[in-house]
């Protein structure tokens, strides 16, 4: 696999997981009965993307290596799906 095509597969897969991340240990303004004039109260109470971006980039290149490990190494694609799920043809 060229790195370019590396590199765009693994920012798929970390931009797919950051939005599944976000969610993950939220506690909004309504939860701390604290919310600021001039806000929804949905909005976040702390800010904390620094550590959502370090789980996303743990997460995402943990499912990145997978991928490449059963793409690159044992060598199955896309086009190896029906050898797995018979029903499929």
């Amino acid at each position: 696999m060229p790195i370019a095509t590396a590199m765009a597969v693994y920012f798929i897969f970390w931009w797919l997981t950051l939005f599944t991340m976000l969610p993950i240990g939220l506690r909004t303004q309504a939860d701390e009965d604290d919310v600021t004039l001039g806000t929804t109260p949905s909005a976040p109470h702390k800010h904390r993307m620094g550590r959502v971006f370090l789980l996303t980039t743990i997460v995402a290149t943990i499912i990145f290596a997978i991928f490449y490990v059963v793409n690159e190494v044992l060598g199955y694609g896309v086009n190896d799906l029906p050898v797995f799920f018979p029903q499929l043809e």
